[in-house]
């Protein structure tokens, strides 16, 4: 077990990075997985996009070199690439609903052995709402899950699911700091 959860979240960010082709668009969730944007390959050239309404998205910004108004999703500061543009969230989401985005990377409260993936409510806990996982889960060609193996010594990854699911049978690849778990009909390979 990697007892530096900074470096395990880099670990898995890495990974994930690897997976993407030049010119791909991928959208990234909010919190870990926003991580993949300061791994990407040198020499690939993937386009990011987040939910919020950017396209173009680069990796966190140098101390000193922040600007307030650029954030993704999740209100985390981000830079822009040449590149890049911003669009209000109804374009944002029909390029998702459109299925123009290639790979979707999200967290997961659970995620199990068949690609059910439980992400945005505990019972009991207020929360505003599913967010846009929904759309992605359905809308991106692939889905991958960026999740620490375990929390509090429990494992994330189950047989089936226990929370309330954002949707079933969904998620096409698991990344862990421990293991990269590719779901296919007969469970996880």
């Amino acid at each position: 077990m990697i007892e530096d959860v900074n470096l395990a979240k880099t670990i898995i960010a890495r990974r994930i990075a690897r997976e993407f082709k030049d010119n791909q668009l991928v959208n990234l969730g909010i919190g870990m997985p926003t991580l993949v944007a300061n791994h990407i390959p040198e020499g690939i050239n993937v386009i990011l996009q987040s939910e919020n309404g950017m396209i173009g998205m680069g990796p966190a910004p140098q101390p000193g070199q922040e600007n307030p108004d650029l954030t993704n999703a999740g209100g985390s500061l981000v830079t822009i690439l040449p590149y890049g543009c911003y669009f209000d969230t109804a374009m944002s989401f029909a390029l998702i609903r459109g299925k123009h985005v290639e790979y979707t990377v999200l967290g997961a409260l659970e995620v199990d052995q068949e690609g059910s993936l439980a992400s945005w409510i505990i019972p009991g806990k207020k929360v505003p709402g599913m967010g846009g996982a929904m759309d992605l889960v359905v809308g991106a060609k692939n889905v991958i899950v960026s999740t620490l193996h375990t929390e509090r010594g429990k494992p994330k990854i189950l047989k089936k699911c226990t929370l309330p699911l954002t949707a079933k049978h969904v998620v096409n690849m698991i990344v862990t700091e421990l293991a990269v778990f590719r779901v296919t009909p007969g469970g996880l390979a």
